[in-house]
């Protein structure tokens, strides 16, 4: 923990967003060097201007690209897109609709020239999908999330609205390589002015919020809601929800600034706009006895944060566990044989508390993809993520979005309130005198480029271990039990504790999530021996 986490950004700790801006044009990136190359991860291609990672040759080629993909897809309809605050989204986004518009692209871009939130994307898409148009929309959202101020990040999602799979991302990134290999010599761009729509991405997702929240029960119980918006994308959104709702709501902190000097830095000492961390949110957490329910989101708004008087900023874990308990039983019109999608390594409270309902458990390796599927048939009523985020369908059991959606989750927090009277905090305690109080963490290991491939390819065969902490293993995973994906690690399982071990993809480390009904003490031995078992099999 850096010895200034928790406190506010000195000067000293702020970006200059006239150099930075500047080396987004500046800049050329070497493609031979790995770290400059188009590299898209499970949310786009992320990087800086000052590190030769995010700059405006990247984004000509993947957006060159990206067009060239939708035309062998046989994609016709408009593309929609939105920024977020980062100071390199503008000037990225600027440069995207110069290629879009050479390449004869309908273009729907925010009517005000304004940010955009993720989920408000995913929503605009999904829309227009269901319209019973002829053609079929895409969309491009360009942020780097709770990424740092200096970092930019470019997204592509198909018609489905939510983040691209592998194949697609895979053969954009490929392309897109190529073409900065070769000069650029095949991407095609002309000044986009005058040649963009315009879309009310923000009027049209609030309205149809109504659709999905019971704004009515809040109103009438008049729950006091604080909304932070961490200096990102939704601010607009939670003033327009305000006014269109009549409800209680507070933005807590409406400042806009691309240098974030507001934030308080985060637990290694760095600007990160990330909702689910302490750190990060500890001035949010100085307001938490002003407001029923406090809220925060990232800079795309596809996170949550939900903070409450009595605890806190509460785990994601343990809201997940609570909006899924919540929501099965004020859903009626949801349909009972549709499942509850979570990933690998968030909490087996979930798991407790899905079976309670019998419901089915979907469990899909990390990455918010693997809902789209279910989120778009309404065969998984809600999917949610240990990294808070998370989406769940209307009340009519139709798709809402395919991205997380973070305002959203927001919101549900004080429907719960509402609708119960008692906070989510309060549930999360109900939910541990019923199942038990699990102790959760993730820590990293250090390990090698060549032991981190090891892993992500490991077989949960290859553990030659019969126990955990004292307690026989039962399962050894590879692949998720939801959909047979790869896991990319492995994840070991007894009746009261698990640990997942997966490779960092920026870092040389692996990540070890581990979690036991039996406390503390016990979740450090489970930590001990997963280290052990993982070591032991990377040949350490």
């Amino acid at each position: 923990m850096h010895e200034r986490a928790g406190t506010v950004a000195l000067p000293e700790d702020l970006i200059d967003v006239d150099v930075l801006v500047g080396a987004f044009y500046r800049n050329v990136p070497d493609v031979s060097e790995p770290t400059q190359r188009v590299a898209f991860g499970t949310s786009g291609h992320r990087g800086s201007s000052l590190k030769s990672s995010f700059n405006e040759t990247h984004i000509l080629a993947i957006t060159q690209a990206i067009c060239e993909y939708r035309a062998g897809q046989g994609i016709t309809g408009p593309l929609f897109i939105g920024r977020d605050t980062h100071a390199l989204s503008e000037p990225a986004e600027k440069t995207a609709l110069d290629v879009l518009a050479a390449n004869g692209v309908t273009v729907l871009a925010d009517a005000d020239d304004s940010w955009v939130p993720t989920p408000s994307l995913s929503r605009a898409i999904i829309a227009y999908n269901s319209g019973g148009h002829d053609d079929v929309a895409d969309g491009i959202i360009i942020t780097p999330s709770h990424n740092p101020p200096q970092d930019g990040g470019f997204k592509y999602n198909p018609p489905h609205g939510g983040p691209a799979d592998t194949d697609a991302t895979k053969w954009i990134e490929n392309r897109a390589n190529e073409l900065i290999a070769a000069g650029l010599d095949d991407v095609q761009r002309v000044n986009s002015d005058g040649k963009i729509g315009k879309y009310d991405f923000l009027g049209n997702y609030v309205n149809d919020l109504a659709d999905i929240i019971d704004f009515e029960a809040i109103q009438r119980a008049g729950v006091r809601i604080g909304a932070d918006p961490l200096g990102g994308s939704s601010v607009k959104y939670w003033q327009r929800i305000a006014e269109t709702y009549g409800i209680d709501l507070t933005v807590v902190n409406p400042v806009v600034d691309p240098r974030w000097p507001f934030m308080t830095l985060d637990w290694d000492g760095k600007i990160r706009m990330d909702p689910s961390s302490p750190s990060a949110m500890a001035s949010v957490l100085a307001h938490k006895d002003e407001y029923d329910v406090l809220t925060g989101n990232d800079a795309d708004a596809d996170r949550h944060g939900i903070v409450t008087p009595s605890a806190g900023l509460m785990n994601p874990n343990h809201y997940l566990a609570v909006a899924i308990n919540y929501l099965l039983q004020h859903r009626p019109d949801w349909s009972p044989e549709a499942g509850i999608g979570k990933t690998l390594v968030s909490s087996s409270m979930i798991d407790r508390v899905v079976a309670s309902h019998g419901r089915k458990l979907i469990e899909v390796p990390v990455g918010f993809k693997w809902f789209v599927p279910g989120l778009s048939d309404g065969t998984v009523v809600f999917g949610g993520e240990e990294s808070a985020g998370a989406a769940f369908l209307k009340f009519d059991g139709t798709t809402w979005t395919t991205d997380k959606d973070g305002i959203l989750l927001a919101l549900l927090a004080a429907e719960i309130i509402a609708v119960t009277g008692k906070s989510p905090s309060h549930h999360y305690r109900d939910l541990t005198e019923q199942f038990g109080d699990p102790a959760y963490q993730r820590v990293d290991a250090p390990a090698t480029p060549d032991q981190k491939a090891v892993l992500k390819a490991l077989s949960g065969d290859s553990i030659a271990a019969t126990e955990l902490a004292g307690e026989p293993i039962i399962a050894r995973l590879s692949e998720a039990p939801g959909n047979g994906a790869a896991i990319g690690g492995v994840k070991i399982v007894s009746e009261n504790a698990w640990f997942a071990a997966r490779p960092s993809g920026t870092e040389d480390v692996y990540k070890i999530y581990a979690e036991s009904f039996k406390g503390p003490e016990h979740l450090k031995q489970v930590q001990a021996e997963a280290k052990a078992i993982v070591d032991q099999a990377l040949g350490g």
